[in-house]
């Protein structure tokens, strides 16, 4: 088993080649879980290393999770899942103050979110109402109730997912709240050779009740950190911008200047992933499209996955 304390400066400092290494143990840790979603489980640990949330799009029964959960197995946090169903209230998703009768004084108690990774499951059969209650944790990492701010464990990340097969019985998730998503993703079926493997793996326990963590909730802080001081240059930025402008030319809602900040964010820790400590273009355009496209809106019959690919190939680099 891997001592999940072995690096002793990792809250202290760490390289670049630390993150990479880092990565690496939680993903080959994951898949011994979830098989066949390598560029999947990137994705959340790209999310997570930035500092961001992530929105799965699937069909029920694809692993999603089993996931959530080993990914905050892997780093040794406190996993919560959040069943969203109609009658959900956001007292149920933030904490709720009750009042004690031997005490004769009221107590908090905290909701779901209060985890390392919340798992906010089939988010959009929820109300509105009910989903805002994550937009001020999901934001400022913290929680209000009844006038009282409560900061969320750190590291804080938010898997949530979204049932996209029975439209008539869900939501919308207002366009607040997919902003604050840094990603969407979809993770498909397996392959017939994955799930024949899948399936044998499962014939017995299932591999999740013994996954071990590889790393600590201290580990991921520090990468955090050092992903903050990824050099972004100016033709970098610039880069961005000009990305971002041509989406707002090309859609009625292109990206804002949270999106840009996201993607910058996302493509600084896809670099320390790569073991540089600097960002490129290429690092940039393999995140813009699961950054962006759920961010924009199109009136015609294009999406937003379409308006992004169009910025790709039409804004040179320079």
């Amino acid at each position: 088993m891997t001592d999940v304390h072995a690096d002793a400066d990792f809250d202290r400092e760490q390289s670049v080649e630390s993150v990479s290494n880092l990565a690496a143990r939680i993903s080959e840790n994951v898949e011994r879980v979830i098989v066949g979603h390598h560029d999947a489980i990137e994705d959340i640990i790209v999310t997570m290393f930035a500092r961001g949330h992530l929105l799965l799009e699937d069909v029920p029964g694809v692993g999603k999770t089993m996931l959530a959960r080993a990914i905050a197995t892997s780093i040794e946090g406190s996993f919560e899942r959040i069943q969203f169903t109609p009658d959900l209230l956001p007292s149920d998703v933030t904490g709720v103050n009750v009042f004690n009768q031997k005490t004769n004084e009221f107590e908090f108690r905290e909701g779901p979110v209060f985890g390392n990774v919340v798992l906010g499951d089939e988010i959009n059969r929820a109300p509105p109402k009910t989903q805002a209650a994550l937009l001020e944790v999901m934001e400022e990492l913290q929680v209000t109730v009844d006038g009282v701010t409560r900061p969320v464990p750190d590291p804080f990340t938010v898997i949530a997912t979204q049932n996209d097969v029975e439209p008539d019985r869900t939501y919308d998730l207002p366009l607040a709240e997919l902003d604050r998503f840094m990603k969407k993703i979809h993770l498909g079926y397996p392959s017939e050779a994955e799930e024949a493997e899948l399936l044998g793996r499962l014939a017995g326990h299932h591999p999740i009740e013994s996954l071990e963590p590889v790393a600590t909730a201290a580990d991921v802080r520090a990468a955090r950190e050092t992903i903050l001081g990824v050099a972004v240059s100016e033709p970098v930025r610039r880069y961005v911008s000009r990305l971002a402008a041509d989406t707002r030319e090309r859609a009625t809602l292109g990206v804002s200047p949270r999106g840009s900040l996201a993607l910058v964010r996302a493509a600084q820790a896809r670099a320390a992933l790569d073991a540089r400590d600097y960002v490129v273009p290429d690092d940039v355009q393999r995140e813009a499209r699961s950054v962006w496209a759920h961010r924009i809106r199109t009136a015609g019959s294009s999406d937003g996955r379409d308006v992004v690919d169009s910025a790709l190939d039409f804004v040179p680099v320079e």
